[in-house]
C-alpha cells in the first residue's frame, strides 16, 4: 500500500509540518509611539533572533526583536519622525533617518509592523532621501521605501548563533521542527514507485521529463516547475 508524497501531506495540514503555535511568544511588531523600557531578553522558539520584551509607560508589554546591544533596564523610543535620539533601538520613520543608518525590521508599507531584515545578524543601509528613501540590503539589492515607512536602528542580535558547531543530527532536527522545517530529505528516485513519481525501475532514475507544470495536482507535482512565460515590455 503506497503513502502520500511530502507535497500531499504538507498540504493536508498535520503537527509535523505546521508550526507549534503554542509555543511561540507572540508577534513581533514595531511598537507605538511612545516611550519603553526593556524589562527580559527571551530567547524565541521558532527564531534565531532572541526577542525583547517591553514595557510602555502605561504599563502594557509587548515583543520587539533583540537588536545588538540590548540589555535589561534600557529605555528605547518608537516616534514617528525623532531625528535628536538617533541610536541603536529607536524606532522612526525612515524618512528621519540620516544617510548611512542601520537599520532592521522594516516596513514594506506604512503600519504593516516590519517585514523586512528580521534574522539574525541582518541589516540594512539607507543610501538616499529623495521622494521615497533607498535603502541596501545584505544581499546587495537596493529597495525604495515609503519615507513614512518605519524602522528600528540597530543590527538584529544573535548573528553567532548558529556557527557553533551542531554536533549531534538531533540538534538539527529539534531546531528545525521549531521551526516547522523537515530535517531531512528523501530523494524522489531512491523511493518505490507507489510512493513516488521518480520512483521505481532496475536503478535511480526520473524516467520521464522532470519538468512539471505549475497546475499540476499534488500528486503529481514533483521536481522542476516549469519556466513563467516572459512577455517583453513594450
Amino acid at each position: 500500500m503506497g503513502k502520500h508524497i511530502v507535497a500531499q501531506r504538507r498540504g493536508k495540514g498535520g503537527l509535523v509540518y505546521k508550526s507549534p503555535s503554542h509555543r511561540h511568544l507572540g508577534e513581533s511588531r514595531l511598537p507605538p509611539e511612545g516611550t519603553y523600557k526593556v524589562i527580559d531578553i527571551i530567547h524565541a522558539p521558532g527564531r534565531n533572533a532572541p526577542v525583547i520584551q517591553i514595557e510602555a509607560e502605561n504599563g502594557k508589554r509587548s515583543y520587539q526583536l533583540a537588536y545588538n546591544g540590548a540589555f535589561v533596564g534600557e529605555e528605547v523610543f518608537s516616534s514617528g519622525a525623532d531625528e535628536t535620539r538617533n541610536r541603536r533601538g529607536i524606532t522612526a520613520t525612515l524618512g528621519s533617518m540620516p544617510d548611512g543608518s542601520i537599520v532592521h525590521n522594516i516596513e514594506c508599507n506604512p503600519g504593516d509592523g516590519g517585514k523586512l531584515c528580521r534574522t539574525a545578524g541582518t541589516s540594512a543601509t539607507i543610501i538616499s532621501h529623495g521622494e521615497n528613501v533607498s535603502l541596501k540590503l545584505q544581499s546587495g539589492k537596493i529597495r525604495r521605501f515609503h519615507p513614512s515607512c518605519r524602522a528600528t536602528l540597530g543590527v538584529v542580535a544573535g548573528s553567532g548563533a548558529r556557527d557553533s558547531p551542531v554536533l549531534k543530527a538531533g540538534n538539527t532536527a529539534h531546531f528545525l521542527r521549531s521551526r516547522a522545517k523537515r530535517p531531512y530529505s528523501v530523494r524522489g528516485v531512491a523511493m518505490n514507485a507507489v510512493n513516488h513519481p521518480h520512483g521505481g525501475g532496475n536503478h535511480q532514475h526520473v524516467g520521464r521529463p522532470s519538468t512539471v507544470g505549475r497546475n499540476a495536482p499534488p500528486g503529481r507535482k514533483v521536481g522542476r516547475l516549469s519556466p513563467q512565460r516572459r512577455n517583453k515590455v513594450r
